[in-house]
């Protein structure tokens, strides 16, 4: 089995193998490690490219542009307009395919507009548990995956985070607005933006780790396990009742089970696995 920096190592020697590339960068702990490795592998052979629209949360945005300023990084920020894309307010279960395939098409003309040679994503190989039907529009379009390529994963690339001084090493997990709502449930601005605000307050309460989960009216809140307790003092959960009452949310639930990646994807499985016997009538 390879050592840490021995998949270092290969990553890096992927990275140099391409000579040049656009990198998909949204500011969480992958794409971070993803394009530092790449800026310093390749230089200015590289940019960054970050798809800014109403499924990314403001705060990553500013966290995006002041890391590509910091690095010297030359950063491209393009608006898809998911919510224009056909289909995909409908939020269908293939849904993260449509919008990837939207995106990466046009992270592509950017990359070559910029006369470089590929685009590089940051999935890692702990992607690969988990309903990602993004993956396929990925392979279609040709897009490259450097860290799954050296058989990265979440917690190794944090530790190469750490040890390169990142401040993203210890960044909970992030993923788009989009993946909030029930599969089937209409996405609107107006939802993401209830949405980002929920999450937003209760970053600033000091939950770290959170989801804010769409079910039509309800909002279904995911924290860390280890925050559920601090959840539960009548001083804390009661403002933020009132505020995602105020927000538009007519119901407000917490999950017990806590954060989990994925959870939305959960939906089929948990229908049929309740489903009741068939009905047996007596003769």
């Amino acid at each position: 089995m390879d050592t840490l920096h021995e998949k270092k190592q290969r990553l890096e020697d992927y990275l140099r193998s391409l000579g040049s590339a656009a990198v998909a960068f949204s500011s969480g702990v992958d794409s971070t490690f993803l394009l530092k490795t790449a800026h310093n592998v390749l230089g200015n052979k590289v940019i960054a490219v970050t798809a800014a629209s109403c499924f990314f949360q403001e705060r990553e945005l500013e966290e995006a542009s002041a890391f590509c300023k910091k690095e010297g990084i030359e950063q491209v920020i393009f608006d898809p307009a998911p919510l224009s894309i056909e289909g995909l307010s409908q939020n269908p279960k293939n849904r993260c395919y449509i919008c990837k395939k939207a995106v990466f098409t046009k992270i592509g003309l950017i990359a070559a507009e910029h006369g470089l040679a590929y685009v590089a994503e940051g999935s890692n190989m702990d992607d690969n548990d988990d309903y990602r039907p993004g993956h396929m529009a990925v392979a279609e379009l040709g897009i490259k995956s450097p860290l799954r390529e050296a058989e990265l994963t979440k917690e190794e690339i944090r530790q190469l985070s750490k040890e390169m001084g990142l401040p993203t090493w210890d960044k909970p997990s992030y993923a788009c607005l989009a993946t909030r709502f029930v599969y089937g449930e209409t996405i609107t601005e107006e939802k993401l933006y209830m949405v980002d605000k929920a999450e937003q307050r209760l970053h600033d309460m000091g939950f770290r780790q959170v989801r804010v989960r769409v079910h039509g009216q309800m909002a279904r809140i995911e924290t860390d396990p280890a925050q559920l307790e601090s959840f539960m003092k009548p001083e804390v959960y009661k403002p933020l009742t009132e505020y995602l009452h105020e927000l538009g949310f007519l119901y407000v639930a917490l999950d017990l089970d806590g954060y989990s990646t994925g959870s939305m994807n959960k939906q089929g499985e948990a229908l049929h696995d309740y489903l009741p016997p068939p009905l047996v009538r007596r003769k």
